[in-house]
């Protein structure tokens, strides 16, 4: 398989680079033009072996994270190990052909200067291939965990190079003023409870003018505690802009918080997330970035710190409220302990979760009142008690 990268099978004199770059339309139109050429080329070549697809691996196997030098960000990466998608094998032909029809739905999009959200590829690919995409289960497991990552590891640009747009679930509110384009100036600390929706285009979330006189960013896992932090204007009483993404991070959502990094480097970004492995998984997202889009990791790694819940914070919540580990947190807590990227402080933390073998929710907070949340997240900063 390592010999997958030496084959005649190379489409790019940078094949050893593990990184997708950020391409224009007509680039990634000629990438896809040549890893055409190429493979119609050997489809003819009397040694049907080299008709594999030479994939960068994305398994954890494989994955690094990159300490910054010059930067306190780090970010999972893809080394040099390849893996393939076979037109040979019978169990690989219909994901084999899929990465093809990927790339020609992407190519036909930006040939007419459009993007689409996943939802809207899933309907084009389901009318035009009935045969390799059957299902909506189907379509969605095959763009989001094979086909769309497996053109970005062909191709080596970004998913929002070939034209697939982000769909986001995410919200911001506090103490920022966002202006997209020939637009109206959005103060954010009037949104409500609801916040200001984060576009799905990557390009408008570059494209935003943001101000802010905050002094800290909260990243928060769950929508119902993001309505009310911000129903209860905690962002006043500390200055901070609050971000969600309701739950597992989409990746405009993380994009944009990747964003307000660059652009207001002093600013700390704490993470208020459930005190169970899901939770933690979920800072791990913001922070490094994850294993299956590891060539664009870089693009939207942040230098996250956990502020809560975290295993001191249980003396805070009544016994009760406590309830014990899921099978599905086993597992998450299994790949995490296996993974690389977890810092010591985070590994201890984990450690008492499974010791324990129980999990909290940041809802078991209101046992000391509702407003109780505020003066939680206040104490803890001016203690900068996070990690």
């Amino acid at each position: 398989m390592d010999d997958l990268s030496k084959s005649s099978m190379k489409f790019f004199s940078d094949q050893q680079l593990c990184f997708a770059d950020i391409l224009l339309p007509h680039e990634v139109q000629a990438r896809i033009q040549v890893a055409v050429l190429n493979f119609l080329k050997i489809l003819s070549s009397p040694d049907p072996s080299i008709s594999d697809i030479p994939l960068i691996n994305r398994k954890s196997s494989n994955s690094r994270v990159s300490e910054g030098i010059l930067t306190d960000v780090s970010w999972i990466f893809l080394s040099h190990s390849f893996c393939s998608r076979s037109l040979m094998k019978a169990n690989a032909t219909k994901a084999f052909i899929r990465v093809w029809k990927v790339m020609e739905m992407c190519f036909e999009f930006l040939t007419q200067e459009k993007r689409v959200t996943q939802r809207e590829l899933f309907y084009k690919l389901l009318c035009d291939s009935p045969h390799y995409f059957s299902s909506q289960l189907e379509v969605n497991r095959t763009i989001q965990e094979l086909c769309a990552k497996d053109v970005v590891a062909l191709l080596r640009c970004s998913r929002h190079s070939l034209g697939i747009m982000a769909s986001s679930k995410g919200l911001v509110a506090g103490r920022i003023l966002l202006q997209e384009p020939n637009q109206e100036v959005v103060d954010c600390s009037a949104c409500g409870s609801s916040g200001y929706a984060i576009s799905g285009d990557l390009n408008l979330l570059e494209s935003l003018i943001m101000k802010t006189d905050a002094r800290y960013i909260v990243v928060v896992e769950k929508h119902a505690i993001f309505q009310r932090l911000a129903e209860d204007h905690v962002f006043n009483q500390i200055p901070s802009i609050l971000l969600t993404a309701k739950g597992y991070p989409d990746i405009a959502t993380r994009f944009l918080l990747h964003r307000m990094s660059r652009a207001f480097p002093d600013l700390p970004i704490l993470a208020l997330v459930d005190w169970n492995p899901a939770g933690l998984a979920i800072l791990t997202t913001y922070k490094f970035g994850s294993i299956g889009m590891g060539l664009e990791a870089y693009r939207y790694a942040c230098n996250v710190k956990w502020l809560g819940l975290r295993g001191d914070d249980l003396q805070l919540i009544p016994q009760q409220s406590l309830a014990p580990l899921k099978p599905r947190d086993l597992q998450i807590a299994r790949s995490l302990i296996s993974s690389t990227t977890l810092q010591d402080n985070y590994r201890q933390e984990l450690a008492v979760m499974m010791q324990s073998g129980q999990r909290a929710e940041i809802e078991a907070l209101y046992f000391n009142g509702y407003d109780y949340l505020g003066k939680y997240l206040a104490k803890k900063i001016v203690q900068a008690n996070y990690i």
